[in-house]
């Protein structure tokens, strides 16, 4: 009788639960896992988001988990059918953000935190880590790349230093990494989190002043193995165009050129087949005899003999299409992911390889990543995050920069099929035949790095736990070049060689102790103390060679076999570490108080100054959560924070943007010279002198106080959310490298000298402008706008040579103001500069009316970085499988500097072989904006600015989710067909050559690509 009682009594407490789960849209969600709490009972939901599972708790609560959807717990309290509507997680108050050495849930945040998740974007299928941030993140300026590497520099709230680097600091998997962005997947990131104020930054101390881009990778959440697989397959073409000329315009052009001198009559230089009405064959030639007036008539314009014969066959060279090509590109990711009972696990490969659009470029990579985390124990977890790339970089691409100095009528071959060295045959012009280098050159540019790190957690008493991180990177470098001797363009005799190869070790050491405690339910503190320590180490050697014999066929592989061998080393080696301490109090979930102090050592800086202390502070005041606003049902969030805090800025680099770890002590420069021994023989003896950089024993870090007010808000059921802020930042012991007098004997010494305020504002608003129906729509507009101001320097002179100005912007330009173009009626008044200045040249701007340009006559003119950025983002969902959104991208108010209006080519003269189409003066078009050709320098040297504020139609992207009816039958959970246009189009009112936004590194404009893409997405 007992043994039924019991029996009886089990099968009353067993229960039978079952519902469906959807999203926010209504579509059901197939791999669902949904666990009974604190068991090990658990399920997944199936094809069409069904689920059936078996509890024997009295009371038990349901965990619904889905990747990219916010976990819900929910109690069953007597029930026997729950269905759940997931949140997407990017939409929650409840979504984790990273803060630091740990995370929190955004409405905790007391700090200038923003976010975006990577499964907001997917569609659109980011390139790099730069295509996910661009335009999505307030106060975050991101830079376009033209290459087939994709990326762009990172600037966050502007700039606060002069000569250190501007660059935020990189946090992956909440370990600090210093590898390449390029080396990181975007198919493998769940979310970004920006840290841009002193509070949320203060814990990386002296690193941090220039903001944290803290990236999160994909971890295992469903219970069952899932496999996804991204497939995708574009093309890059030239986004815009900036034409030279053809032959007939090229031959006018050039018409023109000599026309400009203005010395002979304008008409000796017209076609003599086609003379202006009223001009004479005789009045043509001008006192010269000729048989053949054609020729004549080509040889006045410049041309060469081949050149003319080319003419007379009428044979051109489309010299810009065969630069220009249209690039293939490939990106293809497969991940596993999954949790069993105690352990999850994440692993990718992913394999990209894309084509410039410029002939020959080229990059590639292959990216893998494992993240593993297993309970060894009750109180014992143990991890690693692991990630490998290699990198190819060696492509060689044709000199685009040679496309306006080419002749249309010059030759790409010789006579003998070889590539001709100058296309003119003018051994006098700066034009060269732009495949050279790619058809007999050859390099291997590798790089393997691999980054990762391994932890283990350990739940102490008193619920304190306890983590340690060891976190290792290694990367290997290989550059090797040939330049063969087959390249009529390499002057050294049997050609050079060299292998330069490369070591780089560096590890982190992180001891954290966190204590999370609540207290009578309404205090919460929360206290985390981290000892941190790390090196980094590298080893540079490059070995050349020339004069290769008996032939330099194998090039770098066999660098021995030269006559001028030559090697050189360069190791470096730094270390640092840390003390923090942080803690945060909240109570009821309505009032916040943050404060964190953190002690920095770091080897580079001078021995009186070898360490610092970073502290911050910040409040947070939940205001939704008093009484008096609980009435007001149209606010569902609002929340105010100050902080207040101090960040430092370590890094000063090289010429070659490595880091120098030897800027504050006195170093020494090897060197040779040739001497004769006794006996006659010639020998190189080695010498050891002092550096001309002076050491400083009392070099520190950059220091920034920051405070920053910020207001987080959500209004009318959410439908309007975002966030405001206003910060002040305040800079000082700039690193600067100082000039010292010459009598010293030292050139420079680096010191901590000069000050910059930096203030701005940053608005970002997310609306829900419809969210019910078969159509869902979604909008996300930033705003940010960034002042900054030098407040004093080494001297309390200004320094024109760098373009520094007490009072003024870093990025402020001091020039001649133009105000037109020397008309032919202002002949005398020009000439009272004496400086020979003619019609057509520049007219600037003689403020003191002394008829003398110099520095009392130049203006701040404007300034290079934008006055303000914003962007635009709208999303749709259509009918529930069809996806579509677009994306703006602005930067406004800024100048760069364009030479091309003043058509002075410089020293080469015009004599080079063609030009851009650019505009230009002459008698007949006395425009006002563009100077003549082969214009003076208006009696001075300077240069011409153009505006370049530019809109930029970032991102197109549509896509089409498969009915999840039909996957369901193909045991398929989700599959989603895209394609995407990225740079799709640009509206740049005042700007006409290639980019407003590009440039190389000689800052000219240079072209960018748009890229097609189309793709596959499926989920097993």
């Amino acid at each position: 009788m007992l043994l039924a009682l019991f029996a009886g009594f089990n099968a009353l407490a067993q229960t039978t639960v079952v519902g469906t789960v959807k999203d926010n849209k209504g579509v059901t969600l197939p791999g669902v896992n949904v666990k009974v709490k604190n068991t090990q009972v658990a399920t997944l939901t199936d094809a069409l988001g069904k689920y059936t599972i078996k509890t024997e708790s009295n009371n038990p609560t349901l965990v619904f988990t889905f990747v990219g959807f916010t976990t819900q717990e929910v109690p069953l309290n007597g029930r026997s059918t729950i269905n759940i509507t997931l949140e997407d997680a990017s939409q929650g108050l409840n979504d984790v953000v990273v803060i630091g050495y740990g995370t929190a849930q955004k409405k905790d945040v007391t700090g200038a935190v923003s976010s975006i998740k990577a499964t907001q974007l997917e569609n659109e299928n980011p390139n790099s880590v730069t295509d996910i941030l661009r335009g999505n993140i307030p106060g975050l300026s991101v830079g376009f790349n033209n290459s087939a590497k994709g990326g762009g520099d990172l600037l966050v709230r502007g700039k606060t230093t002069l000569t250190g680097t501007t660059t935020p600091l990189i946090v992956l998997d909440g370990v600090i990494y210093i590898g390449q962005l390029s080396d990181i997947n975007p198919n493998d990131i769940e979310s970004v989190d920006v840290l841009k104020d002193a509070s949320s930054l203060a814990v990386y101390g002296a690193k941090a002043a220039t903001g944290v881009v803290a990236i999160t990778t994909k971890k295992g959440k469903s219970g069952a193995p899932t496999i996804n697989v991204n497939v995708n397959f574009g093309m890059a073409t030239l986004a815009g165009d900036q034409p030279v000329y053809d032959g007939p315009g090229f031959l006018n052009w050039r018409a023109d050129v000599q026309r400009s001198g203005g010395v002979n009559p304008p008409y000796i230089y017209n076609d003599p087949n086609n003379l202006p009405e009223g001009v004479t064959l005789t009045q043509w030639l001008n006192g010269q005899t000729t048989s053949n007036p054609t020729d004549l008539w080509l040889s006045r314009l410049g041309l060469l003999a081949n050149e003319k014969a080319n003419y007379l066959a009428g044979k051109t060279t489309n010299w810009y299409d065969m630069l220009f090509v249209t690039g293939q590109r490939q990106d293809h990711t497969l991940s596993l992911s999954g949790k069993k009972e105690e352990v999850s696990y994440y692993m990718s490969l992913g394999y990209l390889k894309n084509e410039s659009i410029i002939a020959g470029g080229g990059f590639s990579t292959f990216r893998t990543r494992l993240n593993l985390e297993g309970k060894a124990a009750k109180f014992l977890t143990l991890g690693m995050n692991l990630q490998f790339a290699d990198r190819d970089e060696g492509a060689i691409e044709a000199q685009f920069s040679q496309l306006p100095d080419l002749s249309p009528y010059g030759d790409f071959y010789n006579a003998d099929g070889s590539l001709r060295r100058i296309p003119t045959d003018d051994n006098g012009l700066n034009a060269r035949n732009p495949f050279l280098d790619p058809t007999y050159n050859s390099r291997l540019q590798k790089q393997s790095t691999l980054f990762g790190s391994i932890y283990a957690k350990v739940q102490l008493p008193f619920g304190i736990t306890y983590q340690a991180n060891f976190s290792p990177g290694l990367d290997q470098y290989r550059t090797f070049n040939h330049l063969s001797s087959k390249n009529p363009n390499v002057a050294t005799p049997g050609g050079s060689a060299t292998r330069a190869q490369e070591t780089r070790y560096n590890w982190q050491l992180d001891n954290l102790l966190k204590w999370n405690k609540t207290f009578a339910n309404d205090h919460n503190v929360d206290v985390t103390l981290l000892v941190n320590g790390e090196k980094y180490s590298t080893w540079y050697t490059l070995a050349g060679n020339e004069g290769f014999a008996p032939t330099d066929v194998l090039g770098y592989h066999n660098i021995q076999s030269g006559n001028k061998p030559t090697v050189s080393s360069d190791d470096k080696v730094y270390t640092g570490d840390a003390l923090l301490a942080r803690v945060n109090y909240s109570y009821k979930g309505r009032y916040a108080l943050t404060g964190s102090i953190r002690r920095d050592g770091y080897s580079a800086f001078g021995a009186a100054k070898k360490r610092a202390n970073f502290p911050a502070a910040a409040v947070a005041w939940t205001v939704s959560e008093e009484s008096f606003l609980k009435s007001a049902k149209w606010i569902d969030f609002l929340k105010l924070r100050l902080s207040y805090g101090i960040n430092g800025n370590r890094e000063i680099r090289d010429n070659n943007n490595v880091i120098d770890p030897y800027v504050a002590i006195q170093t020494l420069d090897g060197g040779k010279y040739q001497s004769v021994n006794g006996s006659g023989t010639p020998a190189e003896v080695n010498t050891v002198v002092n550096s001309s950089r002076l050491g400083n024993p009392n070099l520190e870090w950059e220091k920034t106080k920051s405070l920053n007010l910020g207001l987080d808000f959500g209004f009318l059921n959410n439908r309007i959310s975002g966030s405001l802020e206003l910060y002040d930042k305040k800079t000082s012991d700039l690193l600067i490298s100082q000039t010292l007098p010459s009598a010293g004997g030292y050139v420079n010494v680096n010191a901590n000298l000069g000050r910059v305020n930096n203030k701005g504002i940053e608005l970002g608003i997310t609306t829900k402008n419809f969210t019910g129906g078969n159509i869902t729509w979604s909008s996300t507009a930033n705003f940010s706008l960034n002042r900054n101001k030098i407040v004093a320097l080494a001297t309390p002179n200004d320094d024109p040579g760098n373009g520094w100005f007490i009072g003024k912007d870093i990025d402020v330009i001091w020039e001649y103001k133009i105000l037109g173009v020397w008309q032919e009626n202002e002949v005398a008044e020009a000439n009272k500069f004496n400086k020979g200045i003619k019609p057509g040249d520049f007219k600037l701007l003689d403020v003191d009316g002394n008829y003398v340009y110099n520095d009392l006559d130049k203006q701040f003119i404007g300034y290079r970085s934008p006055r303000f950025n914003w962007s635009f983002r709208n999303d749709f969902n259509i009918y529930k499988n069809f996806d579509f959104s677009f994306q703006f991208i602005s930067s406004w108010g800024q100048l760069r500097a364009d030479n091309q209006t003043k058509n002075q080519p410089g020293s080469v003269g015009f004599g080079r072989s063609s030009s851009y189409v650019v505009p230009y003066w002459t008698p007949g078009n006395p425009i006002n904006d563009y100077a003549r050709l082969n214009s003076g320098l208006s009696g001075v040297s300077f240069n011409a600015y153009r505006k370049s504020s530019f809109i930029r139609l970032n991102t197109i992207a549509l896509a089409y989710s498969l009915p999840k009816d039909f996957l369901g039958k193909l045991k398929i959970q989700n599959a989603k067909i895209y394609a995407n246009v990225s740079n799709a189009g640009v509206y740049a009112p005042n700007w006409n050559q290639w980019d407003p936004q590009t440039a190389d590194g000689n800052g000219n404009p240079v072209p960018t690509p748009r890229v097609y893409t189309f793709g596959l997405n499926v989920t097993l």
